[in-house]
Protein backbone atom coordinates (compact mmCIF):
# COMPACT_ATOMS: atom_id res chain seq x y z
CA UNK A 1 0.00 0.00 0.00
CA UNK A 2 1.32 3.43 -1.13
CA UNK A 3 1.69 5.91 1.77
CA UNK A 4 -0.08 9.22 1.88
CA UNK A 5 3.20 11.18 2.72
CA UNK A 6 6.62 9.65 1.56
CA UNK A 7 9.62 11.99 1.95
CA UNK A 8 12.34 10.48 0.24
CA UNK A 9 16.38 11.79 0.79
CA UNK A 10 15.59 15.10 1.49
CA UNK A 11 18.18 17.67 1.62
CA UNK A 12 17.72 21.52 2.67
CA UNK A 13 20.81 23.32 1.92
CA UNK A 14 21.06 27.15 2.72
CA UNK A 15 24.50 28.42 1.16
CA UNK A 16 25.96 30.99 3.24
CA UNK A 17 29.22 33.65 2.88
CA UNK A 18 30.71 31.39 5.72
CA UNK A 19 29.86 28.13 3.52
CA UNK A 20 26.63 25.79 3.20
CA UNK A 21 24.41 25.33 6.06
CA UNK A 22 23.33 21.72 5.90
CA UNK A 23 19.93 21.87 7.80
CA UNK A 24 18.58 18.30 6.63
CA UNK A 25 20.31 15.58 4.99
CA UNK A 26 18.42 12.86 3.54
CA UNK A 27 15.81 12.39 5.52
CA UNK A 28 13.04 9.71 4.99
CA UNK A 29 9.77 8.79 6.15
CA UNK A 30 6.59 7.58 5.62
CA UNK A 31 2.97 8.76 7.18
CA UNK A 32 -0.36 7.40 6.88
CA UNK A 33 -3.66 8.76 6.75
CA UNK A 34 -5.40 9.18 10.08
CA UNK A 35 -2.02 8.56 11.66
CA UNK A 36 0.60 10.49 13.89
CA UNK A 37 3.72 11.29 13.42
CA UNK A 38 6.04 13.41 16.35
CA UNK A 39 9.07 14.65 15.27
CA UNK A 40 11.42 15.63 17.88
CA UNK A 41 15.21 16.95 18.58
CA UNK A 42 16.99 20.11 19.81
CA UNK A 43 16.56 23.18 18.29
CA UNK A 44 18.44 23.08 14.82
CA UNK A 45 18.00 19.59 14.56
CA UNK A 46 16.19 20.03 10.98
CA UNK A 47 12.35 19.77 12.09
CA UNK A 48 10.79 23.04 11.31
CA UNK A 49 13.09 22.99 7.86
CA UNK A 50 12.21 19.90 6.62
CA UNK A 51 8.43 20.15 7.16
CA UNK A 52 8.25 23.69 5.62
CA UNK A 53 9.73 21.81 2.84
CA UNK A 54 6.82 19.65 2.34
CA UNK A 55 4.61 23.35 2.29
CA UNK A 56 7.02 24.49 -0.65
CA UNK A 57 7.95 27.36 1.78
CA UNK A 58 11.50 28.00 0.79
CA UNK A 59 10.92 28.75 -2.61
CA UNK A 60 12.17 32.03 -3.65
CA UNK A 61 14.72 31.97 -1.35
CA UNK A 62 18.06 30.79 -1.51
CA UNK A 63 17.88 27.17 -0.31
CA UNK A 64 18.77 24.15 -2.66
CA UNK A 65 16.18 21.50 -2.08
CA UNK A 66 16.46 17.96 -3.52
CA UNK A 67 14.72 14.17 -2.85
CA UNK A 68 11.21 13.37 -3.04
CA UNK A 69 8.04 14.44 -1.19
CA UNK A 70 5.01 12.59 -2.54
CA UNK A 71 1.81 13.66 -1.37
CA UNK A 72 -0.35 10.87 -2.55
CA UNK A 73 2.05 9.97 -5.56
CA UNK A 74 2.41 13.83 -6.72
CA UNK A 75 5.51 15.37 -6.08
CA UNK A 76 5.37 18.14 -4.71
CA UNK A 77 9.39 19.52 -5.23
CA UNK A 78 8.24 19.47 -9.14
CA UNK A 79 5.08 21.43 -8.91
CA UNK A 80 5.45 24.97 -10.07
CA UNK A 81 4.92 27.56 -7.96
CA UNK A 82 1.41 28.34 -8.70
CA UNK A 83 0.38 24.47 -8.32
CA UNK A 84 2.17 24.85 -4.78
CA UNK A 85 0.38 27.69 -4.00
CA UNK A 86 -3.33 26.13 -4.52
CA UNK A 87 -2.17 22.63 -2.95
CA UNK A 88 -0.62 24.27 0.05
CA UNK A 89 -3.78 25.41 2.49
CA UNK A 90 -5.76 22.60 0.45
CA UNK A 91 -4.52 19.31 0.60
CA UNK A 92 -1.53 20.69 3.42
CA UNK A 93 -1.23 23.13 5.81
CA UNK A 94 0.83 23.58 8.89
CA UNK A 95 -0.25 25.36 12.54
CA UNK A 96 2.83 27.94 13.26
CA UNK A 97 4.67 27.80 16.60
CA UNK A 98 3.42 31.16 17.35
CA UNK A 99 0.11 32.55 16.29
CA UNK A 100 0.10 36.08 17.27
CA UNK A 101 3.14 36.67 14.99
CA UNK A 102 1.64 34.16 12.46
CA UNK A 103 -1.55 35.96 12.43
CA UNK A 104 -1.85 39.75 10.82
CA UNK A 105 -2.47 42.56 13.61
CA UNK A 106 -4.65 44.79 11.54
CA UNK A 107 -7.03 42.09 10.15
CA UNK A 108 -9.79 40.04 12.24
CA UNK A 109 -9.23 36.03 12.88
CA UNK A 110 -12.61 35.96 11.29
CA UNK A 111 -11.57 37.91 7.95
CA UNK A 112 -7.89 35.51 8.03
CA UNK A 113 -9.92 32.30 7.99
CA UNK A 114 -12.09 33.29 5.66
CA UNK A 115 -9.51 34.63 3.49
CA UNK A 116 -8.00 31.06 3.73
CA UNK A 117 -11.23 29.78 2.88
CA UNK A 118 -12.27 31.64 -0.06
CA UNK A 119 -8.57 31.16 -1.83
CA UNK A 120 -9.57 27.80 -2.38
CA UNK A 121 -13.61 27.98 -2.71
CA UNK A 122 -15.76 30.11 -5.35
CA UNK A 123 -17.92 31.66 -2.62
CA UNK A 124 -18.99 35.33 -1.21
CA UNK A 125 -17.42 36.79 1.49
CA UNK A 126 -20.91 36.41 3.50
CA UNK A 127 -20.64 32.35 3.16
CA UNK A 128 -16.79 32.52 3.81
CA UNK A 129 -17.66 34.42 6.79
CA UNK A 130 -20.56 31.90 8.18
CA UNK A 131 -17.67 29.66 7.49
CA UNK A 132 -15.09 30.98 9.69
CA UNK A 133 -17.78 31.05 12.40
CA UNK A 134 -18.83 27.09 11.81
CA UNK A 135 -14.93 26.43 12.65
CA UNK A 136 -14.52 28.57 15.53
CA UNK A 137 -17.15 26.90 17.03
CA UNK A 138 -15.39 23.56 16.32
CA UNK A 139 -12.39 23.94 17.85
CA UNK A 140 -14.43 25.31 21.10
CA UNK A 141 -14.27 29.14 20.95
CA UNK A 142 -17.14 30.07 22.49
CA UNK A 143 -19.45 33.10 21.32
CA UNK A 144 -17.83 31.96 17.68
CA UNK A 145 -20.81 34.52 15.75
CA UNK A 146 -19.17 37.73 17.97
CA UNK A 147 -16.04 36.04 18.16
CA UNK A 148 -15.30 36.08 14.50
CA UNK A 149 -15.18 40.27 14.58
CA UNK A 150 -12.12 40.34 16.98
CA UNK A 151 -8.59 40.60 16.44
CA UNK A 152 -6.00 38.33 17.32
CA UNK A 153 -4.75 40.41 20.64
CA UNK A 154 -8.18 40.09 21.67
CA UNK A 155 -7.71 35.96 22.19
CA UNK A 156 -6.12 34.36 24.78
CA UNK A 157 -3.05 32.67 24.04
CA UNK A 158 -5.35 29.16 23.71
CA UNK A 159 -7.93 30.55 21.89
CA UNK A 160 -5.16 32.14 19.03
CA UNK A 161 -3.91 28.31 18.88
CA UNK A 162 -7.42 27.02 18.40
CA UNK A 163 -7.85 30.06 15.66
CA UNK A 164 -4.90 28.72 14.03
CA UNK A 165 -5.75 25.20 13.98
CA UNK A 166 -9.33 26.05 12.49
CA UNK A 167 -7.46 28.19 9.90
CA UNK A 168 -5.15 24.77 9.08
CA UNK A 169 -8.42 22.94 8.80
CA UNK A 170 -10.91 24.98 7.38
CA UNK A 171 -10.37 23.19 3.59
CA UNK A 172 -10.29 19.79 5.08
CA UNK A 173 -6.27 19.19 4.30
CA UNK A 174 -5.37 15.75 4.48
CA UNK A 175 -2.15 16.73 6.17
CA UNK A 176 -1.49 18.89 8.99
CA UNK A 177 1.86 19.97 10.19
CA UNK A 178 1.97 21.21 13.91
CA UNK A 179 4.83 23.38 14.54
CA UNK A 180 5.16 23.18 18.35
CA UNK A 181 1.36 23.92 18.80
CA UNK A 182 1.61 24.16 22.87
CA UNK A 183 4.54 26.35 23.41
CA UNK A 184 4.04 28.54 26.21
CA UNK A 185 0.49 27.63 26.98
CA UNK A 186 0.14 26.75 30.52
CA UNK A 187 -0.57 22.33 30.96
CA UNK A 188 -4.81 22.67 31.14
CA UNK A 189 -5.04 24.68 27.93
CA UNK A 190 -2.13 21.87 26.37
CA UNK A 191 -3.76 19.32 27.04
CA UNK A 192 -7.17 20.80 25.65
CA UNK A 193 -5.32 21.44 22.29
CA UNK A 194 -4.08 18.47 21.98
CA UNK A 195 -7.18 16.57 22.31
CA UNK A 196 -8.88 19.03 19.86
CA UNK A 197 -6.25 17.71 17.76
CA UNK A 198 -7.26 14.01 17.85
CA UNK A 199 -11.05 14.86 17.68
CA UNK A 200 -10.35 16.61 14.79
CA UNK A 201 -8.50 13.89 13.33
CA UNK A 202 -10.61 11.24 14.13
CA UNK A 203 -13.04 13.55 12.31
CA UNK A 204 -11.43 14.57 9.11
CA UNK A 205 -9.04 11.52 8.78
CA UNK A 206 -6.26 13.99 8.92
CA UNK A 207 -2.69 12.66 8.58
CA UNK A 208 -0.66 15.23 11.46
CA UNK A 209 3.21 15.88 11.93
CA UNK A 210 3.68 17.11 15.01
CA UNK A 211 7.07 19.39 16.02
CA UNK A 212 7.97 19.41 19.56
CA UNK A 213 10.32 18.89 22.51
CA UNK A 214 7.57 17.89 25.03
CA UNK A 215 7.97 14.21 24.52
CA UNK A 216 5.03 14.20 26.73
CA UNK A 217 3.25 15.65 23.86
CA UNK A 218 4.46 13.03 21.67
CA UNK A 219 3.67 10.29 23.95
CA UNK A 220 0.13 11.53 24.04
CA UNK A 221 -0.26 11.90 20.21
CA UNK A 222 1.69 9.89 18.03
CA UNK A 223 1.63 6.77 16.45
CA UNK A 224 5.52 6.79 15.22
CA UNK A 225 8.37 8.85 16.01
CA UNK A 226 10.79 10.08 14.23
CA UNK A 227 14.05 11.38 16.38
CA UNK A 228 16.23 14.03 14.55
CA UNK A 229 20.11 15.29 14.97
CA UNK A 230 22.17 17.76 13.12
CA UNK A 231 20.04 17.59 9.91
CA UNK A 232 19.59 13.91 10.34
CA UNK A 233 17.16 11.11 11.22
CA UNK A 234 18.66 9.49 14.05
CA UNK A 235 15.62 6.60 15.30
CA UNK A 236 12.08 5.99 14.06
CA UNK A 237 9.67 3.52 15.35
CA UNK A 238 6.55 3.01 17.09
CA UNK A 239 6.22 5.54 19.58
CA UNK A 240 5.87 2.78 22.39
CA UNK A 241 9.03 1.17 21.48
CA UNK A 242 10.89 4.56 21.03
CA UNK A 243 9.87 5.36 24.70
CA UNK A 244 10.21 2.17 26.00
CA UNK A 245 13.12 0.63 24.30
CA UNK A 246 15.33 3.36 22.90
CA UNK A 247 18.64 2.12 20.59
CA UNK A 248 20.32 5.45 20.30
CA UNK A 249 22.20 7.46 22.98
CA UNK A 250 20.84 11.08 21.84
CA UNK A 251 17.17 9.18 22.23
CA UNK A 252 18.14 7.86 25.71
CA UNK A 253 19.61 11.77 26.37
CA UNK A 254 16.55 13.55 25.65
CA UNK A 255 14.78 11.03 28.17
CA UNK A 256 16.79 11.02 30.77
CA UNK A 257 16.48 14.97 30.64
CA UNK A 258 12.99 14.29 31.36
CA UNK A 259 11.51 15.00 34.96
CA UNK A 260 9.28 12.36 36.24
CA UNK A 261 6.37 13.58 38.09
CA UNK A 262 5.79 10.47 39.56
CA UNK A 263 9.57 9.64 40.99
CA UNK A 264 11.64 10.92 43.66
CA UNK A 265 11.68 14.84 44.15
CA UNK A 266 15.23 13.95 44.67
CA UNK A 267 16.58 12.80 41.76
CA UNK A 268 18.54 14.79 39.76
CA UNK A 269 17.79 15.66 35.70
CA UNK A 270 20.74 13.63 33.76
CA UNK A 271 21.19 16.48 30.81
CA UNK A 272 23.26 15.99 27.24
CA UNK A 273 26.44 18.01 28.36
CA UNK A 274 27.97 19.82 25.18
CA UNK A 275 26.23 21.64 22.40
CA UNK A 276 24.65 20.60 19.13
CA UNK A 277 27.20 20.72 16.22
CA UNK A 278 27.91 23.70 13.88
CA UNK A 279 25.62 22.49 11.01
CA UNK A 280 27.95 24.33 8.64
CA UNK A 281 31.11 22.26 9.87
CA UNK A 282 29.81 18.45 10.57
CA UNK A 283 32.25 15.71 12.39
CA UNK A 284 32.97 13.16 9.82
CA UNK A 285 31.55 10.75 11.84
CA UNK A 286 29.10 10.44 13.53
CA UNK A 287 27.63 13.63 14.36
CA UNK A 288 26.59 12.74 17.88
CA UNK A 289 29.76 11.41 19.08
CA UNK A 290 31.43 14.28 20.36
CA UNK A 291 28.38 14.63 22.97
CA UNK A 292 28.21 10.52 23.42
CA UNK A 293 28.99 8.44 26.42
CA UNK A 294 28.88 5.74 24.80
CA UNK A 295 31.50 5.89 22.20
CA UNK A 296 33.76 3.73 23.99
CA UNK A 297 31.74 0.74 23.68
CA UNK A 298 32.55 1.06 19.74
CA UNK A 299 35.53 -0.85 18.30
CA UNK A 300 38.13 1.37 17.06
CA UNK A 301 37.39 4.87 15.46
CA UNK A 302 34.62 4.29 13.49
CA UNK A 303 32.31 6.46 15.92
CA UNK A 304 34.47 9.72 14.74
CA UNK A 305 35.32 8.80 11.29
CA UNK A 306 32.61 6.99 9.60
CA UNK A 307 28.64 8.64 9.31
CA UNK A 308 26.39 5.14 10.73
CA UNK A 309 23.62 4.18 8.39
CA UNK A 310 19.79 4.31 9.34
CA UNK A 311 19.58 0.66 9.98
CA UNK A 312 17.27 -2.02 11.84
CA UNK A 313 17.89 -1.29 15.22
CA UNK A 314 18.45 -4.99 18.08
CA UNK A 315 14.61 -5.80 18.30
CA UNK A 316 13.94 -6.01 13.96
CA UNK A 317 10.29 -4.87 12.99
CA UNK A 318 10.19 -0.77 11.47
CA UNK A 319 12.69 0.26 14.79
CA UNK A 320 15.95 1.30 12.98
CA UNK A 321 18.69 3.81 14.26
CA UNK A 322 21.91 5.43 12.84
CA UNK A 323 24.61 4.53 15.80
CA UNK A 324 27.56 2.22 15.40
CA UNK A 325 27.14 0.95 19.07
CA UNK A 326 26.20 -3.10 19.00
CA UNK A 327 23.37 -4.35 21.98
CA UNK A 328 22.35 -0.59 22.54
CA UNK A 329 18.84 -2.14 24.02
CA UNK A 330 20.66 -4.32 26.42
CA UNK A 331 22.87 -1.20 27.65
CA UNK A 332 19.70 1.06 28.13
CA UNK A 333 17.98 -1.25 29.77
CA UNK A 334 21.11 -2.36 32.32
CA UNK A 335 23.06 1.52 32.80
CA UNK A 336 20.55 4.39 31.71
CA UNK A 337 16.84 2.85 32.95
CA UNK A 338 18.10 2.20 36.16
CA UNK A 339 19.08 5.95 36.55
CA UNK A 340 15.95 7.42 35.27
CA UNK A 341 13.22 5.14 35.72
CA UNK A 342 14.20 2.53 38.17
CA UNK A 343 10.70 1.43 38.32
CA UNK A 344 10.17 0.61 34.77
CA UNK A 345 13.67 -1.65 34.93
CA UNK A 346 12.54 -5.09 33.58
CA UNK A 347 13.05 -8.61 36.08
CA UNK A 348 15.11 -10.68 34.66
CA UNK A 349 13.50 -13.17 36.75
Amino acid sequence: MTSFLSVRDLVVHFPTIDGVVKATEGLSYDLERGKTLGIVGESGSGKSVSSAAILGLHRGTNAKVSGEILLEDVDLLTLSDEEMRLRRGRDVAMIFQDPLSAMHPYYTIGNQIAEAYRVHNDVSRKAAKARAVEMLDRVGIPQPDRRVNDYPHQFSGGMRQRAMIAMGLINDPGLLIADEPTTALDVTVQAQILDLLQDLQREFNSAIIIITHDLGVVAEMADDVLVMYAGRAVEFGPCKEILTHPEMPYTWGLLSSVPDVKGDTDARLIPIKGNPPSLLNLPPGCAFEPRCTHSDKVPGNLCRTEVPDLLPGNRGGVHTKRCHLANSDTIYQREILPEIAPELVEDPS
